[in-house]
């Protein structure tokens, strides 16, 4: 089996995953297999740039998957909005050439595309199920959206068989500060390294956005499953609760060994910014059984403790 974005959040989660149910992992990435950090599980490291269709078919070729997960891409909502082409670009030409690339080398494979609940924009009624319109609010979503229609289209007219996953936020331990609950741990986690006995100043966007945040271990488990044999199809993979990006730092501060003090810079505040995410995973659960586990009090402490250690490593070296 194939990881696209092995190096990255989900991707080291889901080969520790895959690996545990007796899978042979082999990731793929853009960057030198020396600049890339691989957990244990992974047998073997293909490296390609996706957008490179040349590049993508020759690396499925020699792979020669069952099941490809496609998670490679540009994933931060921020940075879409900074350069928005770039974003279109890495997220749809790299679905597209994956794509293709099964198609000719590897037709009989399963395919997981990996979406997002930023698809559907504001939401017409609460919780969002798969039959909701998709109103796409950022460059991000919208990304997302095309990359979904393509594999929808391979799917259709190829007859591929891919299964797409619209992920809403999900959080743990490995994630990158370009993301809300991680930026939040980092930043106490440098404090707390910098002065055990003293106090620091959070600096936020706006606070009363709701999420749907699942943490990132119950993610890839429902990747698998989604690929061990849930029907081709949109399946959203969510908790169905959401919670305030207030609450979010409140338990981050709780769980923090020095005082934690919050500064919103109206720099810091979205544009187009939806106040409420949530979905239902009602489908994903009647086609195979997943339901969120690990609490997301759990996910923030581990996520915490996970950037200490990094914060003390740095410090270390």
């Amino acid at each position: 089996m194939l990881i696209t974005g092995i190096s990255g959040f989900a991707g080291g989660h889901l080969a520790r995953h895959c690996a545990a149910q007796g899978a042979e992992v082999v990731g793929l990435g853009k960057r030198p297999a020396a600049d890339v950090e691989l957990p244990d599980e992974v047998a073997a490291y293909v490296q390609a740039d996706l957008r490179d269709a040349a590049a993508a078919r020759a690396a499925v070729k020699e792979t020669a998957p069952d099941r490809v997960f496609h998670l490679a891409a540009s994933a931060s909502v921020a940075e879409s909005w900074r350069d928005p082409a770039a974003t279109m670009g890495v997220n749809v030409l790299s679905a597209v050439n994956l794509f293709e690339a099964v198609r000719e080398a590897a037709p009989q494979a399963r395919v997981l595309s990996v979406g997002s609940g930023e698809q559907y924009g504001e939401p017409e009624r609460l919780p969002m199920d798969e039959q909701h319109p998709q109103r796409p609010r950022n460059p991000y979503a919208l990304s997302k959206a095309a990359t979904e229609l393509a594999a929808a289209f391979y799917a259709d007219v190829h007859g591929l068989d891919i299964v797409r996953a619209r992920a809403f936020n999900h959080a743990g331990p490995g994630q990158a500060d370009l993301y809300v609950s991680a930026s939040f741990a980092r930043q106490i986690a440098e404090a707390e390294a910098r002065d055990p006995d003293g106090a620091m100043e959070v600096v936020t966007g706006n606070l009363e956005t709701r999420r749907d945040f699942t943490d990132v271990r119950d993610v890839v488990r429902a990747y698998w499953l989604l690929l061990e044999g849930a029907a081709p199809g949109a399946y959203n993979v969510c908790r169905g609760e959401s919670v305030r990006t207030a609450d979010i730092l409140a338990t981050l501060a709780r769980l923090a060994r020095i005082d934690v003090e919050q500064r919103t810079d109206p720099q810091l505040v979205r544009e187009g910014e939806v106040m409420e995410i949530r979905g239902t995973h009602d489908k994903l659960t009647e086609a195979t059984g997943w339901m969120p586990e690990i609490p997301l009090d759990e996910t923030l402490r581990d996520t915490l403790d996970w950037w200490r250690e990094r914060v003390a490593a740095g410090a270390a070296r």
